[in-house]
């Protein structure tokens, strides 16, 4: 396979081989682009471990120490 057959799904640039390979269908900057998109916040849970948070509602209310919320 030639480098001309990876292309990025997105703006159609060439993609390096290796990257195709282990699963990245775009180039670098796209996929840069599209990671910069994605929020999510890391919470220490009392007297646990802790938790991957991606919804802000989620995120409301859940220190018990901070008053009711609904």
């Amino acid at each position: 396979m030639n480098s001309k057959e990876f292309v990025c799904v997105v703006c159609s640039s060439p993609v390096n081989r290796h990257r195709y390979e282990i699963g990245y269908t775009t180039c670098k900057p796209c996929g840069e682009a599209s990671a910069r998109q994605r929020k999510h916040t890391i919470v220490p849970m009392h007297k646990s471990n802790y938790i991957v948070v991606t919804n802000r509602e989620d995120l409301k209310g859940i220190n018990n120490k901070g008053g009711f919320y609904r």
